[in-house]
């Protein structure tokens, strides 16, 4: 067979190691005797898609997508929009030592890749593992015999209720309500697009639009005694901030000020920030333990602009399932039925294992402040997630999973919770990238699974469940 291998990455991730576990999965290929073509480099520029795309002929048999690091989908909606077989997305286990950043978050690339080709149409496999992984060769092999095994079928099936009526009272409350967004959506997530009327038609609920310069202008603007009272009030509930840059940490209370103070003018129940690029490369600051803080006094906050991650969280919120966390799933052990769940730091210190040691850091990437650094408490656990039926144009399907939060120190650096699962975690994994599903779900820590149900019930949206 030719199998053309795409190795896609990020500069902001480790890129050497990506490096090398890209040239290690094309010689894995070669030695199950496939013809290897396509780039030598990782396609990390729009120049190296372009180049890429040369390599993707009708004399090709296969399209391997090695997620070597972390990237946002539009290397794929250009090279595979519109391809005539699945493409076969590749990710990697994580290698870093626990408390480190995450070195390549190769499964959560492959998720995001997932989605955007999805809904675009495309098929998509996934083989989970490094190449001198016996399970991945044979992976590999059945691929290369022209046996690459169909998506995973997702889980349907009838399950417990809640009252109807009081699930309905609940959805009422929702009517009316608001998600502030703060900029556009970050290019290449697919997941932060949304469509404002399906949210409207469904819960009632509006958008209340900013931009990043609005918001710029705001942090500006924050009066001296404003963004003073903050730091005071904010450095001695977390005393950690302390061991600082002093100048970030007055710069993200200034950035609390004013995200605060727009949420409250616009009264917005819900705030959704494009944390980047912007906020570190022209302010000098990241807004994670920002949106925290905000988290802390009630205010639902979701990065990277996630429309659909807020309304899940207002209804979740709606349900009674109180404080939660938007989060990547970013790693697989298969021994233990254990996904990790991950966020770079921005979750609310009442969510934290010891919500008196939830250490304020610098950004895992970004390596500026200020961003949380502390493991999520352990207990039992909801994952859910409103995203796009892929079935029916302008309507929404729900994700739901269950399981427990397990005592772990803090995997990867930013807030992680490691959940063994109660449905076969391997299934889910292949589940979320090959359903299409979003890089984002929302964990909760109160088992709301019938109000969903019954909610999903209510508004005639498909539940996927495991």
């Amino acid at each position: 067979m030719r199998v053309a291998v795409i190795p896609t990455a990020r500069p902001t991730f480790v890129v050497d190691v990506a490096r090398a576990r890209a040239d290690a999965a094309r010689d894995a290929l070669r030695t199950l005797g496939a013809d290897v073509v396509g780039p030598e480099e990782l396609v990390m520029t729009p120049e190296d898609v372009e180049n890429a795309a040369t390599h993707l002929g009708a004399e090709v048999d296969l399209v391997v997508n090695v997620c070597a690091s972390f990237s946002d989908a539009s290397p794929a909606l250009r090279l595979y929009t519109g391809l005539d077989r699945p493409v076969l997305l590749w990710a990697f286990r994580e290698p870093g030592p626990v408390g480190d950043r995450l070195w390549l978050n190769s499964m959560c690339g492959a998720n995001l890749f997932g989605h955007a080709l999805r809904r675009a149409g495309a098929e998509v496999r996934l083989v989970y593992g490094d190449p001198d992984e016996p399970e991945v060769r044979q992976v590999l092999a059945r691929a290369l015999r022209d046996e690459l095994a169909p998506a995973p079928a997702l889980p349907t099936g009838r399950r417990e209720r809640a009252d109807a009526r009081a699930v309905r009272a609940a959805l009422d409350t929702l009517r009316g309500r608001s998600i502030g967004t703060v900029g556009d959506a970050p290019p290449g997530f697919t997941p932060s697009e949304y469509d404002p009327e399906v949210l409207d038609r469904l819960f009632g609920l509006r958008v209340e639009p900013i931009t990043i310069e609005e918001t710029f202008d705001r942090v500006r603007d924050v009066p001296a005694d404003h963004s003073r009272g903050e730091l005071e009030d904010v450095t001695a509930a977390r005393p950690s901030l302390a061991d600082l840059d002093p100048e970030e940490v007055r710069r993200h209370a200034a950035v609390t000020t004013a995200l605060r103070d727009h949420a409250s003018e616009r009264a917005v129940d819900a705030l959704a920030v494009r944390c980047w690029p912007e906020f570190p490369t022209r302010l000098g600051v990241c807004p994670c333990s920002s949106l925290s803080r905000l988290a802390d006094e009630g205010l639902p906050t979701q990065c990277e602009r996630d429309v659909y991650g807020a309304a899940t969280m207002l209804l979740l919120d709606a349900l009674g399932a109180g404080t939660t966390y938007l989060v990547d799933t970013v790693d697989l052990d298969a021994p233990q039925n254990i996904v990790r769940l991950w966020h770079c730091g921005s979750a609310a210190t009442a969510l934290a294992a010891d919500p008196d040691d939830a250490t304020q850091f610098v950004h895992c990437n970004r390596k500026i402040g200020v961003a949380g650094n502390f493991p999520l408490k352990t207990g039992r656990v909801v994952m859910a997630r409103l995203t796009e039926d892929l079935s029916r144009r302008g309507g929404l399907r729900l994700l739901v999973a269950s399981g427990e939060s397990v005592p772990a120190p803090n995997r990867f650096q930013g807030n992680t919770a490691a959940v063994r699962l109660d449905a076969d975690a391997t299934d889910f994994v292949h589940g979320l990238v090959t359903g299409g599903f979003p890089h984002h779900t929302v964990l909760a820590w109160a088992d709301v699974r019938p109000q969903l149900r019954t909610a999903a019930d209510l508004l005639d949206i498909p539940v996927i469940e495991w």
